[in-house]
C-alpha cells in the first residue's frame, strides 16, 4: 500500500476525531492553538505579487525567486492538500519591560522573540514529534513541516485556519493571544476537517501605524521592507541607509513597536516551554558591552540563538548605530574608536559615522 492510499482509507469521521486529538498533543507540546486550512491561496497571492511589484522585499530576492510555489501548497509539495497551521507563545514572563530597555539608549534592544532559543529548531522538532503522534495512531501519512524555514505564507494560512486576522501592521493577530506567538505548519495529504477564519477586529485603529520609527507601514496592511527595522537589522546585508540610522535608536536586532502598542497585546500570553527564556541577559545590557564580543565570543554566546545567523559584522554595524544615537560619553566613545580599524569596510563606515555623532 502506498502512503497515498494509506491516507485515503480514512473516513471522516476517523479524521474528525484525529484532529480533536492532535489538538490534544499540540497543547501537551507547548502550542497554544491548531487549526486546519485548505490550499487556496490566490487572494493572497495576488497580494504578494502587488507587493513584489512595488519592490518592498528590498533585498530579500528569495521572495520573488520561489514564485508562486509560496502561495501554492500543492507546487512547494505535491500531494497536499491540507496545511494544520500551529502558534506558540514566546514571551518569557521574566523579561525585563520592553519600553524601560527603549527608554534607556544606553541599552541594547533586542526583539523580545530573539532572547531565547532559535524558534526554528523548537518549533521544527516539536512539529515533528506532533507529526510521529498522528502516524503511531493512524500509520503513514505524507507530510513535511515548516517554521519560518521556505516558501510559505504562514500569516494568510494561519489567517485561514481560524488563528487569527492579519493585522494593519501585517502580523496574525488574536483576540485571546495578541501577535506575540510564533507559526509553524504542517503540510500534508490527509483530508482533515477544514476550520473557519475569524473576523478581522482592528477597526478604525491605527497606532501600529502611527509608532512605526521609520514609517515602514506605508498603508494598513502594507510594509515597505527597505524602510522597517527588523529588516534593515536582520535581513539587510549591506549599509543602513543614513537618513534612517538614526531612527532605528537603540534597537539592534529586530522592532516590536508596532506589537507593543496594540490593544490586542494586552492579553498576551507566556511562554509555555523553557527554551524561551532569556539568554546572556540580552533583555537587559550595555551597547557597550555587546560591542566589545569579538567573533569568537560572538559565535559561543549566541550558539543556538537566532541571532547568531546575522554573524558578526552586521551584529558590530547595528550596534555602532545604536551607540551613534545614544548620547555622547566616554565610555562610547572608547568602544567605537576600538574599532576604527575593523577590517571589515562596513563596520568602519558605521563606526565613523557614530563616532562623528558622539562628538559632536
Amino acid at each position: 500500500m502506498t502512503i497515498h492510499e494509506a491516507s485515503a482509507i480514512h473516513a471522516p469521521a476517523q479524521l474528525h476525531a484525529l484532529k480533536v486529538r492532535m489538538r490534544g498533543w499540540a497543547a501537551e507540546l507547548g502550542f497554544q492553538h491548531l487549526g486546519v486550512s485548505g490550499i487556496d491561496l490566490s487572494a493572497a497571492e495576488a497580494r504578494l505579487l502587488q507587493w513584489l511589484e512595488r519592490g518592498f522585499h528590498g533585498e530579500m530576492d528569495y521572495l520573488a525567486r520561489h514564485g508562486t510555489r509560496r502561495s501554492r501548497p500543492g507546487e512547494l509539495v505535491p500531494g497536499t492538500v491540507r496545511v494544520v497551521s500551529l502558534r506558540m507563545n514566546y514571551l518569557s514572563p521574566d523579561v525585563r519591560p520592553a519600553q524601560s530597555v527603549l527608554d534607556d539608549p544606553a541599552l541594547a534592544y533586542v526583539s523580545r522573540y530573539a532572547l531565547g532559543r532559535d524558534y526554528h529548531k523548537v518549533l521544527r522538532r516539536r512539529l515533528q514529534q506532533l507529526a510521529q503522534r498522528m502516524q503511531d495512531e493512524i500509520g503513514p501519512f505524507s507530510y513535511r513541516v515548516f517554521t519560518d524555514s521556505a516558501p510559505v505564507m504562514e500569516v494568510a494560512l494561519a489567517r485561514q485556519a481560524g488563528l487569527g486576522w492579519s493585522g494593519k501592521h501585517t502580523l496574525l493577530l488574536d483576540r485571546e493571544a495578541g501577535s506575540c506567538f510564533f507559526l509553524g505548519e504542517l503540510y500534508t495529504d490527509l483530508p482533515l476537517p477544514i476550520d473557519q477564519p475569524t473576523g478581522e477586529h482592528c477597526g478604525t485603529c491605527r497606532r501600529c501605524i502611527d509608532v512605526c520609527p521609520t514609517a515602514a507601514i506605508v498603508e494598513p496592511y502594507v510594509l515597505d521592507a527597505r524602510r522597517c527595522i527588523s529588516y534593515l537589522t536582520i535581513e539587510h546585508p549591506g549599509s543602513i541607509p543614513e537618513p534612517l540610522r538614526p531612527l532605528l535608536g537603540n534597537r539592534i536586532y529586530g522592532c516590536d513597536d508596532c506589537q507593543l502598542v496594540c490593544p490586542w497585546n494586552k492579553f498576551a500570553g507566556t511562554a509555555q516551554v523553557e527554551d524561551f527564556a532569556v539568554r546572556n541577559g540580552l533583555d537587559d545590557v550595555s551597547l557597550v558591552a555587546l560591542f566589545a564580543w569579538s567573533e569568537e565570543e560572538f559565535e559561543q554566546r549566541l550558539e543556538g540563538s537566532a541571532i547568531r545567523r546575522i554573524g558578526h559584522e552586521r551584529w558590530l554595524r547595528n550596534i555602532a548605530v545604536a551607540l551613534g544615537n545614544a548620547p555622547p560619553s566616554e565610555a562610547a566613545g572608547t568602544a567605537l574608536r576600538a574599532r576604527l580599524d575593523h577590517p571589515s569596510a562596513l563596520v568602519r563606515e558605521h563606526v565613523a559615522w557614530a563616532l562623528a555623532r558622539q562628538t559632536r
